[in-house]
């Protein structure tokens, strides 16, 4: 493979989006966990409870993924200053050190998305089983 300076530099805009939406949903999951805790504290209800655990780990995941994320973009640079220094065989492993990286936090993201789908779906079962009982 050939590699070259402007090769690891090509991640930064891709990484800095995925970082922004990372923050974006961490953002939105922590104001609903604020109104969740609000709620929970005027009235505790089990299926507040179980909603605020899901929203535990997503925020986890979320985590997960930023620090991976930040890892792959901070390798990005590593790398270009070691080709800039003249080792392009380690700038290699370093480069790919940092794909596998950003491919680690798009999985974990994929998984997040998920629980996030399921926790959609409980919480809307409560609406069709109303529905049908009416």
């Amino acid at each position: 493979m050939e590699i070259n300076l402007t090769t690891p530099a090509l991640l930064f805009p891709a990484i800095s989006l995925l970082l922004l939406a990372y923050t974006n949903r961490f953002l939105t999951i922590a104001t609903l966990i604020r109104s969740l805790h609000g709620q929970f504290k005027e009235k505790p209800d089990e299926r507040i409870w179980g909603q605020i655990k899901n929203l535990r780990l997503r925020v986890r995941l979320i985590r997960n993924m930023q620090v991976l994320g930040v890892l792959s973009l901070l390798l990005c640079v590593v790398c270009m200053f070691v080709i800039f220094a003249g080792n392009l065989k380690a700038a290699e492993y370093i480069f790919g050190l940092s794909l596998i990286l950003l491919i680690i936090s798009l999985a974990v993201s994929a998984w997040e998305i998920q629980i996030s789908i399921k926790a959609l779906n409980i919480q809307l079962s409560d609406i069709e089983e109303s529905t049908l009982k009416s």
